[in-house]
């Protein structure tokens, strides 16, 4: 595709993947700023008026208030982060953050997770406003910092330091939900109606120091290792709540198998397999090592960084557990950690994602189903505003969407973010 020819969805989702703002964790990020001001500028052109706030250097987050129609509903929050995961370019296909469009897709770090909805947010807002309509209700329009990070410097402090900004609101949308899947060759929408809790914990393993050449029973790094492996391996037993029990409901509906056996049900649905199967249980998956300084000196601490995700409610059930299954020796430190979350799938804001979409693509289901990961509608929460994950995307059968989240050459179809942006304008034209 030319320049002239690509969609504002697919320039503007470019442009966001050429800021990199890559979150490493713990506060060490590149920062946000260039892409809250580019976000900003935007929604400026459109006659809005911007608000910035920067907590801390580099981490900035913007939000507008677009009027509604109907000032007397309450307003919707529409949100993102500008922040992505770091990518090692050398993994990639393409430059990550070159927001390359080839073979009809959209590449860089962000297409997935989650530059694409950005761009699909701005310009539905653009596509009512430049037609001099308005939405239905308030939209509250917001781009946080730090997300990749539990928004502990992000959403956590505009939260705290600026909730006048959601005054009135008590709705969300942003990530993860609005996209099809294929479910034994028919597609479905899956609609997030909530989240596992978030707990990122820290192992910690003491010994004693000595020469690497020594005979040495009291090793941090063997103790280390041994805790991690134990964890690592550990398969937790399916968990259902309300809304898995739907999801599943709502595979055996297409499929015509029982819902007895879970992890043979999300089988059907393909490459969104995996994604699926985190949702019915506790998952504990290692993520960082650190230990040790010189190839001849056993030290004496070792570290090691655990991505605790689990069913909302089970949260100190899983810490004890967690506990057992290293043993008194190592010391487990929790580092975040955030509510898990979890929604009827029905109500006025429901219905109308459901229609939205079938209106464009009709006779399509949508299911529920309950996010494995954890967005900014957490903090959000703290204000009792009520979040989904809607970023409509219609996919090819085939394509591995959710397996790209945080992976090597991300990418998204732009006909998809086409799609997406009608999807979202309808939405916020109507609801």
């Amino acid at each position: 595709m030319t320049e002239q020819s690509l969609p504002e969805v697919v320039r503007v989702a470019r442009d966001l993947i050429r800021f990199d703002t890559s979150n490493f964790g713990g506060g060490d990020a590149k920062g946000e700023r260039e892409a809250a001001e580019y976000v900003g500028n935007y929604l400026t052109e459109l006659g809005l008026e911007v608000e910035y706030y920067e907590p801390i250097p580099r981490r900035t987050n913007v939000m507008a208030r677009v009027p509604g129609r109907d000032r007397s509903k309450a307003a919707l929050v529409v949100h993102g982060h500008l922040d992505v995961v770091p990518a090692m370019p050398e993994d990639w296909t393409v430059d990550p953050f070159a927001g390359v469009v080839q073979d009809g897709m959209l590449w860089g770090r962000g297409a997935v997770d989650m530059k694409n909805m950005d761009a699909m947010i701005l310009t539905a807002v653009a596509d009512i406003l430049r037609a001099g309509e308005q939405p239905e209700r308030d939209l509250v329009l917001a781009f946080f910092a730090d997300e990749e990070n539990g928004g502990v410097e992000g959403s956590a402090l505009v939260v705290r330091d600026r909730p006048e900004w959601f005054e009135g609101a008590t709705e969300a949308i942003s990530e993860v939900g609005g996209y099809s899947i294929s479910v034994d060759d028919r597609r479905a929408y899956l609609l997030q109606v909530g989240e596992k809790a978030l707990i990122w914990i820290r192992l910690v393993a003491k010994g004693r120091a000595g020469h690497g050449s020594r005979l040495h029973d009291d090793n941090a790094v063997t103790k280390l290792a041994e805790a991690v492996a134990a964890i690592g391996r550990t398969r937790w037993p399916v968990r259902l709540t309300p809304t898995t029990e739907a999801l599943l409901q709502g595979l055996s509906d297409l499929t015509g198998r029982p819902v007895d056996d879970p992890d043979a049900l999300a089988a059907a649905a393909g490459p969104a397999e995996a994604f699926l199967r985190s949702t019915f249980r506790t998952t504990t998956n290692p993520t960082a090592l650190s230990a040790g300084y010189k190839h001849n000196v056993i030290p004496e601490r070792a570290e090691a960084l655990i991505d605790v995700r689990v069913i909302p409610g089970t949260e100190d059930d899983v810490l004890r557990e967690l506990q057992q299954i290293v043993g008194d020796e190592i010391e487990i430190q929790t580092v975040v950690r955030d509510i898990g979350m979890e929604t009827p799938f029905e109500g006025d804001l429901v219905d109308a994602m459901v229609t939205s979409l079938g209106r464009h693509d009709p006779g399509v289901p949508v299911i529920p189903y309950l996010l494995g990961a954890g967005t900014d509608n957490k903090a959000l929460a703290y204000l009792g505003i009520t979040g989904y994950g809607f970023a409509p995307l219609r996919l090819p059968a085939d394509l591995d969407f959710t397996g790209m989240f945080h992976g090597v050459d991300e990418r998204v179809p732009v006909e998809s973010l086409v799609f997406g942006q009608r999807v979202l304008a309808d939405l916020l034209r109507t609801y």
